[in-house]
């Protein structure tokens, strides 16, 4: 997936876990916004059950 450069730059990354374990935290009332801002379409490649 590929979100906006645009929106990506207003948060901060996150080290979790481990050294190569980096996040975006995105606040739950800013989801509709990052939606807005993918790029392209989401493949699903995998299911679990």
């Amino acid at each position: 997936m590929i979100v906006t450069a645009e929106f990506l730059d207003r948060y901060d990354v996150q080290q979790v876990g481990g050294a190569t374990i980096l996040e975006y935290w995105i606040p739950a009332e800013d989801l509709d916004e990052l939606n807005a801002n993918i790029v392209g379409t989401i493949d699903v490649v995998a299911e679990y059950r």
